[in-house]
């Protein structure tokens, strides 16, 4: 399951995303224009296809990072910055048809997936036609950079999906190669979003590079809590189908860290157990997390990776992208340490 908007989406009165976001008003309108119109450039046949998956709600994280990293002051909202927004929110639409193919998810942004509505054959093939346009729009751009980096972020998304198939219901699986995973399949769109919003904004290599390293670091961050939230959110609040990782045989960093401590017979009885759809022993199983203190390891591991992004950043702190991208992972640490404390009472 792919890092998602969950954490961004307005909870209540005073929500602090709201006013995080706000200033991002006009930039995501013409985000809204520029995909709509683009509609218009895909095949007749499947416009309402492409029309139904760029409907869907959530805050456009990964086209945020591109709109703060590249962030100049309140003023006029960058062509250059919302194409390339546009180009980076095709190729995550694209993961999560796919990803949703993947998972046997039904509900995502808290509707039908394209998979459930419109069959998973169509909807692969969407996503295709989906990255095809984004490579596409790329080319665009004055010189090679921009579609060089899409081609391979794209390349590298969907080489983490290949990974993570191919582990699914192992046992073995390491800390290794579980954080590497979520280097290719979250955390590369993110450090894409962040340089090329940070070059287009016209600003020097080293603070290019510097996004570059944010946008890795809070990626992984935003993965891991996504992993947590699939065992401890709630489906009505977060929008989308939770419980698919392990159902489907992936075993995310929660899991990873309660099979370290079990014993081998324990360990075989998990997965007995999930590969049956025991229901009453999984949720025994899923108890322990709280109990052997892996909720709270995987928390601190978010909060980690936030404090890593931050110190990325820290050095530039005059330029005015620094502060709204602060802002942005300090938010994602408070909502972290806020699951933690509804965990640990109970709620």
């Amino acid at each position: 399951m792919l890092a998602s908007e969950k954490f961004l989406t307005p909870t209540g009165k005073g929500n602090k995303s709201l006013s995080l976001f706000a200033s991002l008003a006009p930039h995501m309108q013409a985000l809204d224009d520029f995909l709509q119109k683009e509609t218009g450039s895909f095949e007749p046949e499947i416009r309402d296809y492409v029309r139904y998956c760029l409907g869907r709600g959530g805050k456009r994280l990964r086209p945020a990072l591109v709109f703060f990293a590249g962030w100049r002051g309140e003023g006029a909202v960058s062509p250059e910055l919302v194409k390339v927004a546009a180009v980076i929110e095709l190729v995550h639409l694209a993961t999560l048809v796919h990803d949703d193919i993947l998972d046997s998810a039904a509900v995502r942004h808290g509707r039908s997936t394209a998979s459930r509505k419109f069959g998973p054959d169509t909807a692969v093939l969407l996503g295709d036609a989906l990255f095809a346009h984004a490579v596409n729009l790329s080319t665009d751009f004055p010189g090679s950079e921009v579609c060089r980096l899409v081609s391979r972020a794209t390349r590298r998304v969907c080489a983490g999906e290949i990974a993570q198939t191919a582990r699914r219901g192992s046992l073995d699986i390491s800390l290794e190669e579980y954080f590497r995973v979520i280097e290719l399949k979250t955390a590369e769109l993110f450090k894409v979003s962040c340089f090329l919003g940070a070059r287009l904004g016209e600003y020097g290599d080293d603070f290019c590079e510097a996004a570059g390293r944010f946008g890795v670091s809070l990626g992984t961050g935003y993965q891991v809590y996504d992993d947590l939230t699939d065992f401890f959110g709630k489906e009505e609040e977060v929008g989308k189908t939770l419980g698919t990782d392990l159902a489907g045989g992936k075993y995310t960093l929660p899991v990873i860290l309660l099979l370290q401590r079990l014993g081998e017979a324990e360990k075989e009885a998990f997965h007995r157990d999930v590969r049956a759809g025991n229901e009453e022993r999984i949720e025994m199983w899923l108890a322990r997390l709280v109990d052997r203190g892996v909720h709270s390891e995987v928390a601190e591991t978010v909060l980690e990776k936030a404090r890593q992004a931050e110190r990325a950043i820290e050095p530039f702190e005059p330029l005015p992208p620094v502060e709204c991208l602060l802002r942005l992972s300090g938010y994602l640490r408070s909502r972290t340490m806020g699951m933690a404390v509804i965990s640990s009472s109970g709620g």
